[in-house]
Formats: structure tokens, C-alpha cells, sequence
């Protein structure tokens, strides 16, 4: 056997651990400049639904097409036509931002305040919890059973409060996905650097999902004394 590949050689893992890190930084760095793009694109077609005051597609078609499109972009992944399918995913999920946003300018007093609000407060949370696990280096995937469930629960609650007109039940939703997005930031992020995550496609729309819940939970809970 070759010494130089030879796993029972002390300098082996010597050879092992810079190749290894390197490919986890290419991740972590594809991952934020796709990221970053998505996020861009996603907020100009906010933009452009808001500007041109376009109506909000309804739950069931968001549904159909969050979903449609976020199965084409695990079936694509390995491929560059997934880049595709992600900014298409983005795109359709800023256009359907844009309505929720002019409905909160139009009827929730101090709504711009509330806007801007939870922009900060989204943009500071991913900054501190990105952070912190690339600093870190601790492994979260501890998390990934808990955060499976319990965004299966606040989804379906989610769905009750929205068909069955239950506010106080859609607040208790929007804090659950506020502190369950906080959560899969880390343990995408830990995935990532520790090696969980070797494609970033995938776990850039982990991230960007993560972000939307984000940022529209604490939307929500801004302006819930308001009249929305």
C-alpha cells in the first residue's frame, strides 16, 4: 500500500484534514454566494409584486408551488440545472412576499416600523447564529430529529389557524417557527462546516426557507397589536 494514502500512518491524517477542510470551505462558500444572490432576487421580486401592487397567488397555489418546486431542486441538485430550479424557487417565494408586505404598509399602524423591524431583527439572528456555529465548530445535528418535528407540527397548526381563523393560535405558530428557523440555521450551518453538508444547493435552500420563516414569523409577532 502506499504510505502517502496508507490510513495507518500518523501523517495520513495529516494529508486528510487540510483536503477535507478545504472542501468544507468551498461549501460554506458556494453556499453564502448563492445565498446572496437568491436573497437579492427574492427581494426584487418583492419589490416588483409590491411596486405593481400584484395580488397574493392564495395558500393553496404558494403550497403547490413551494412545494412543486422545491422537489425539483432535490431531484436536480447534483446538476446545474438546480441553480435554476433554486432561483425559481426564490423568485416565486419573493413574489409571493411582496402582497404580505404592502398588506402590512397598508393596515398595520407603524407598519413600515414593523417592516424594518423584523428585517433587522433577521438579518442580525442569521449573522449571530451563522457565527456562531462556523466559530463554534460544534456539530448541531442533535437538533435534527426535534427541528423535523416540530416543523411538521407548527406547519400543520399553521394550516388550522389560517383555515379555521384562529389568531391566537397563528401567533403560537409564528414564535414556534421563529425560535424552529433559529435553530435550523444552526444546525444547517453545523452541518456544513462539519462536514454533514457536502451540497450546496441543498443547504442554501435550507437556509433561505430559513430565512422567509424568519423574517415573516416576526413580521407577525411585530405587528400583532396592529389590525392586520
Amino acid at each position: 500500500m502506499d504510505p502517502v494514502t496508507d490510513p495507518r500512518r500518523p501523517h495520513a491524517a495529516v494529508i486528510t484534514a487540510p483536503v477535507s477542510a478545504l472542501a468544507t470551505n468551498k461549501v460554506l462558500r458556494n453556499t453564502y454566494l448563492l445565498l446572496a444572490a437568491t436573497l437579492g432576487f427574492s427581494a426584487l421580486m418583492a419589490g416588483v409584486s409590491l411596486t405593481l401592487n400584484l395580488p397574493h397567488p392564495g395558500i393553496l397555489i404558494t403550497l403547490v408551488g413551494y412545494f412543486g418546486l422545491l422537489f425539483a431542486v432535490h431531484k436536480t441538485a447534483n446538476s446545474a440545472t438546480g441553480i435554476l430550479f433554486v432561483f425559481a424557487l426564490t423568485g416565486f417565494m419573493g413574489y409571493t412576499l411582496g402582497p404580505i408586505i404592502g398588506a402590512y404598509l397598508k393596515f398595520v399602524p407603524n407598519g413600515h416600523a414593523v417592516v424594518m423591524n423584523a428585517f433587522a431583527l433577521t438579518a442580525l439572528s442569521f449573522v449571530a447564529l451563522s457565527a456562531y456555529a462556523v466559530k463554534s465548530g460544534r456539530s448541531f445535528s442533535f437538533l435534527g430529529g426535534f427541528l423535523m418535528i416540530g416543523i411538521i407540527t407548527a406547519f400543520v397548526l399553521g394550516l388550522v389557524a389560517f383555515f379555521f381563523e384562529m389568531p391566537a393560535l397563528s401567533l403560537a405558530v409564528s414564535a414556534m417557527f421563529v425560535l424552529l428557523m433559529g435553530g435550523l440555521i444552526l444546525w444547517q450551518t453545523g452541518e456544513i462546516v462539519n462536514g454533514g453538508e457536502t451540497n450546496y444547493i441543498l443547504a442554501t435552500v435550507t437556509l433561505y426557507v430559513s430565512i422567509y420563516n424568519l423574517f415573516t414569523s416576526l413580521m407577525h409577532l411585530l405587528g400583532m397589536s396592529g389590525d392586520e
